[in-house]
């Protein structure tokens, strides 16, 4: 696995240190289902799943740019004032993220649980997140 290193625009770096492909110990990177097979965001790509929704520390007001690899439309900014723009971004930001970072730089856990029953989500991504946190379900 070759490091790399980006420079987030909040200051956090991110690498991937060589750790055989594990991520850190607060994410999980691919949800596995009790027959060992994982929730796939899309063909070929497992979904991002946050350990505990404590952690995920997103914003809760203001304008939110996305990076151009979670949404490739040349509008990438979102008022999370407007409650129809702060579902779009996160259903981009769960569906395409491949990084545990953007959970937790760009996901709100407490607005996560308040507006999960609305988004729109890949079968995939849904069981993988209610799989891990419960709670989701019922909310």
């Amino acid at each position: 696995m070759n490091t790399t290193a980006g420079r987030r625009p909040h200051g956090i770096v991110l690498s991937d240190t060589g750790t055989a492909g594990r991520y850190p110990d607060t994410m999980q990177a691919v949800s596995l289902t009790a027959t060992g097979v994982a929730f796939l965001a899309r063909p070929g790509r497992p979904a991002v799943v946050a350990r505990t929704l404590a952690e995920l520390a997103g914003p809760t007001r203001g304008v939110v740019e996305l990076p151009v690899r979670l949404m490739w439309n040349a509008e990438r900014t979102f008022d999370l004032a407007d409650p129809d723009q702060l579902l779009w971004m996160y259903e981009n930001v769960l569906r395409e993220t491949t990084r545990p970072e953007d959970l937790r730089v760009l996901i709100n856990g407490r607005t996560l649980r308040r507006v999960w029953r609305s988004l729109n989500l890949p079968r995939g991504v849904r069981l993988a997140w209610e799989s891990r946190h419960r709670g989701l379900r019922a909310a």
